[in-house]
């Protein structure tokens, strides 16, 4: 399965993993724990492309505006958005998810791009890299985290996948992205690491 979220704008950032993936990532078996998650640089801009390709699951304009993301997180890294990336041992990029803090808001987060190489789905890593993006959150300021995706029957998994790790449906937008395909926005509380301020 493929989890996605939309909504990047145009032109802000993203990051790639530490993998100098071209084609089929390395296996990692059925055991996940042997992934690790590390930072994203420009040098993994090609394979975050050939890992949403894979999926076949994006438009091209999207995968654009993907890329268009890496290109500015290399550019200030841990600015405007934040990325992490799964690995396998030797350093393929399975997986990546690409964040945001929500301007105007006091520790509202966006969650913008997460996606799973179709060769290591079914392992439960899409889980374990939202667990990731979680855990990252509860150190920052994050006291909660939104993710937009379509109403479109392919979305269903999407839909399950956020309910299954605690998201829940809090907004809709008729017809958003076209006619009869609206806009489902999911929500989580962040919660900080015992003894944390709230902002």
């Amino acid at each position: 399965m493929t989890i996605r979220a939309r909504g990047a704008p145009p032109g802000n950032t993203i990051a790639a993993g530490t993998g100098q993936s071209h084609g089929q990532p390395g296996r990692v078996g059925d055991d996940v724990s042997a992934v690790r998650f590390g930072t994203m640089t420009a040098a993994h801009r090609s394979a975050v492309e050939q890992l949403l390709r894979s999926t076949e699951f994006f438009r091209d304009v999207e995968i654009d505006v993907a890329l268009e993301v890496i290109d500015a997180h290399s550019a200030r890294p841990e600015q405007d958005y934040h990325a992490v990336g799964a690995f396998t041992p030797g350093g393929d990029l399975l997986g990546y998810a690409c964040w945001g803090q929500t301007p105007c808001t006091a520790g509202t987060w966006d969650l913008y791009w997460i996606a799973v190489h179709r060769a290591a789905q079914g392992r439960g890593l899409g889980t374990l890299l939202l667990q990731e993006v979680e855990r990252r959150l509860a150190r920052s300021d994050a006291r909660l985290v939104l993710v937009e995706t379509s109403s479109q029957p392919l979305y269903a998994p999407t839909h399950g996948f956020y309910r299954a790790n605690g998201y829940a449906e809090v907004a809709r937008v008729p017809d958003f992205y076209t006619d009869g395909d609206d806009k489902v926005v999911f929500a989580k509380r962040i919660h900080r690491p015992t003894g944390q301020a709230q902002p």
